[in-house]
């Protein structure tokens, strides 16, 4: 099935960055080479000590052209986690009027072109979340993934809807396209997650909230320039915090 997203729909895809100078200029093109006439771009830099922020908002200039305004740059001063930078782009979004917020990564694993398939599923079912997904059938990783990484990626997906009780196959996906609506719903501002675990979070309360989700099947590649930006901290946060939505569901 094939659906019609070229019309004027105000879509923004919302990019954190931390230190991605040299994948923003290519992730810039290709997010605005889609099809999608009321796209917006808008990266999230937490004061990337290579420049990135710089980038932007070069890169900025060079597509706001012919008083289109097509891509911004929020600057944030301090690094305090990816789920607090999608919560402020996100937000922003919304106070811009976009009708759906797209979740992406700056560093190419997400493939942009399966946004307006997202889009379209989202216009034609009224879904309130479409999850771009590794586990569903037609998914994949990249076969640079060690064994290690793609068991561990499984058992973390494996563990929260578990403990969560959710029929998301791929509840920590970070790409991710969100109603305005769902997202009011939920209350940005409500979420606790600073990390990773901000994903499970997102869905979680959305779920519980009475929206419905679909998931796509996408092909996860590995980043090819800079370095993850996972650490042990983040990994901690992640495992404790479906203990804590439940326990919290559980009081409610």
């Amino acid at each position: 099935m094939t659906y019609d997203v070229g019309a004027d729909v105000p879509v923004t895809v919302v990019m954190p960055t931390y230190n991605e100078a040299a994948n923003l200029p290519r992730m810039a093109e290709l997010v605005l080479g889609l099809p999608i006439e009321g796209l917006h771009l808008k990266v999230v830099d937490d004061s990337s000590p290579d420049g990135t922020g710089r980038i932007a908002e070069e890169l900025a200039d060079k597509y706001n052209w012919d008083g289109r305004h097509r891509m911004s740059v929020l600057h944030r001063t301090e690094k305090d986690g990816l789920g607090r930078a999608y919560v402020a782009g996100m937000s922003a979004a919304l106070d811009e009027g976009a009708a759906y917020v797209v979740q992406m990564d700056a560093d190419g694993s997400h493939p942009v072109e399966a946004v307006p398939r997202m889009l379209g599923t989202a216009m034609a079912s009224g879904v309130g979340l479409v999850v771009g997904s590794r586990y569903v059938e037609g998914g994949s990783l990249d076969e640079d993934w060690g064994r290690h990484r793609v068991l561990l990626s499984r058992f973390a997906n494996r563990y929260a809807r578990t403990v969560l009780g959710t029929k998301i196959r791929d509840i920590t996906a970070g790409f991710n396209l969100w109603s305005a609506a769902t997202l009011r719903d939920i209350d940005l501002a409500t979420l606790d997650s600073a990390g990773y675990s901000f994903q499970v979070e997102l869905k979680f309360k959305a779920v519980r909230a009475g929206h419905s989700a679909v998931e796509i099947p996408i092909r996860f590649e590995e980043r090819t320039e800079g370095v993850s930006k996972m650490n042990l901290s983040t990994q901690i946060e992640s495992a404790v915090m479906p203990v804590r939505l439940r326990l919290r569901n559980r009081r409610g």
